[in-house]
């Protein structure tokens, strides 16, 4: 999708507009309040981006006690109450509070720049969204330190376990998550309107980056499925404070409907956190493979009809909870059916790269690994989907495995992805190639090795969410537990490749990669505050 640009940058005018004009009778405000205000959609991208890794840090520091818990048999570390309250808080915080506002992170600061818009449509609403995530997250992880610990069951919170069973604290939890879910509508809400009312003149919606178009129908995704979880803890409020039976069949109620309730969003969900993932990628592989992405249209299609299906599925979750064989059937043939426009965009990436100059900079490392091991947790989801097959494996250490290899080098590796081939346009300057390969290999090896062995360990019968386990289990943890410190410690190596970036580095000109062609390696590097002040010139380019 190479934009034919006027002779002139557009970005002269953003340039200008930054240091005289409109924006000297317009300075934003010093220090903290500048922050808390800021409607500029790249100062918010980038507080999403700071916010996601510090969670990303606190969700890692509770898997790690997890893992140091299961390093050996026995229980060693911590009592089983504790271990419940960390996987719990582990898996919410991950979910909801690290790889979806890394996601809206880099939306915010990307789509604008793609599509030649000078900022979000809903610039206040946008300052809104973000600042009720750290009260939203401050308020569940509050919850630990009250009487009765936090939540202990499990990031599905299936009832009747979040509600006859749990901790009084999770009241608190159920704020927080409507809280969040407030915050994804809202930017989801911005989204839409920004893609759908402020393209640069010229731009189809067949001229989209592959993140654009991906970030749409997610938007689309989460608009429709959010108010359903906001429904099931609604029902959840009910049942533990007003004395009404939806999930509890002592009233008359179905325990089995929460997890319909919960899978109807949560599945989604998952393609939720996936979607902008393949975007990124999009953007990467022919980046550096120097080649225009093979099949731009049937990848939008593809991702669509991920979309629609995404719906179909929710069910294979509960293959075990005795469904009707008509709807396990069901739910087995449309799991199987969303794996094909999955394989479309995998085979696109492939042909992409055949023939390609294809060179290893930091960015195309982690898209190569997201496509190599996000395929592994494709394959076996497939494994999953067959309904009787998942009688055995359901509830094992084979599924944490699966979506674990989809979740971390799919999503983070991703996002990971993103961070690097974007820094230049960020910063000014090139991320430091040698700590970034480190940090590369680290990552794969650590992840590899943590969730590897999981395959195994769940098909020879280990359980999940269990602090201790029988010996036969000892050695598969062992590597678990190893991987996973290690993988835990090369995020620290992340870190000190992005300070590094911020403060210095290898000088980045506008265009910093070879065969980047989209709108933002228009703009000098690193970006304006205020860009595309005039809209942009897009010369459609066919795909």
């Amino acid at each position: 999708m190479a934009p034919k640009l006027p002779p002139q940058p557009p970005l002269e005018h953003s340039s200008t507009a930054t240091t005289g004009g409109a924006a000297a009778h317009h300075a934003p405000p010093r220090g903290m309040l500048r922050w808390l205000l800021t409607t500029n959609h790249k100062e918010i991208g980038s507080l999403y981006l700071i916010f996601s890794l510090i969670m990303f840090f606190i969700g890692g520091i509770f898997a790690l006690v997890v893992r140091a818990e299961l390093f050996q048999p026995g229980l060693q570390l911590v009592n089983p109450e504790f271990f419940n309250q960390m996987t719990t808080m582990h898996g919410l915080i991950m979910v909801f509070a690290a790889v979806m506002p890394a996601f809206t992170g880099l939306a915010n600061w990307m789509i604008p720049l793609q599509i030649g818009a000078p900022d979000m449509a809903l610039p206040r609403l946008n300052n809104f969204s973000f600042w009720l995530l750290p009260v939203a997250f401050l308020l569940l992880l509050s919850t630990l330190l009250m009487p009765g610990g936090g939540p202990n069951f499990g990031w599905t919170f299936y009832a009747p376990l979040s509600t006859t069973f749990a901790p009084p604290s999770t009241t608190f939890f159920i704020l927080s998550l409507h809280i969040a879910g407030i915050s994804s509508i809202l930017g989801a809400i911005n989204i839409v309107a920004t893609i759908l009312n402020m393209r640069a003149p010229g731009m189809r919606m067949m001229d989209m980056p592959l993140f654009v178009w991906t970030w749409l129908i997610t938007a689309f995704l989460l608009i429709a499925v959010m108010p359903v979880l906001a429904g099931v803890v609604t029902m959840m409020l009910m049942d533990i404070n007003f004395g009404t039976s939806f999930f509890s069949a002592a009233g008359g109620g179905d325990p089995v409907l929460f997890q319909h309730l919960f899978w109807f969003f949560g599945h989604p969900e998952v393609y939720i956190m996936i979607l902008p993932a393949f975007g990124i990628v999009s953007a990467i592989i022919p980046t550096f493979a120097r080649k225009p992405l093979f099949g731009y249209a049937s990848m939008v299609y593809a991702t669509a009809s991920i979309a629609l299906l995404s719906f179909l599925v929710w069910a294979h979750h509960m293959f075990a909870v005795g469904l009707p064989v008509v709807a396990e059937l069901f739910f087995m043939y449309t799991t199987m059916l969303i794996a094909v426009p999955t394989g479309v965009k995998v085979f696109n990436w492939i042909t992409t790269l055949f023939r390609g100059s294809i060179t290893f900079e930091p960015p195309m490392l982690f898209a190569l690994a997201f496509v190599v091991l996000f395929t592994i947790g494709g394959f076996s989801g497939l494994m999953l989907a067959i309904a009787p097959a998942d009688f055995q494996y359901h509830d094992t250490y084979f599924v944490v495995a699966h979506f674990h290899y989809v979740l971390v080098p799919g999503a983070v590796f991703a996002i990971m992805a993103g961070v690097y081939y974007w820094l230049p346009k960020w910063t000014g300057h090139y991320p430091n190639v040698r700590l970034s390969q480190w940090h590369f290999w680290l990552s794969v090896i650590g992840v590899n090795l943590t969730f590897f062995p999981m395959h195994f360990s769940g098909l020879a019968g280990m359980p999940r969410r269990i602090p201790d386990y029988a010996l036969q289990f000892a050695d598969f943890n062992l590597v678990s537990s190893l991987g996973a410190f290690m993988f835990g410690a090369s995020q620290l190596v992340f870190v000190a490749v992005v300070i590094l970036c911020v403060r210095g580095g290898e000088k980045a000109p506008a265009k910093a990669w070879d065969g980047a062609e989209d709108l933002e390696w228009s703009v000098p590097s690193p970006a304006p505050l205020h860009t595309f002040e005039t809209p942009p010139t897009f010369s459609p380019h066919l795909h």
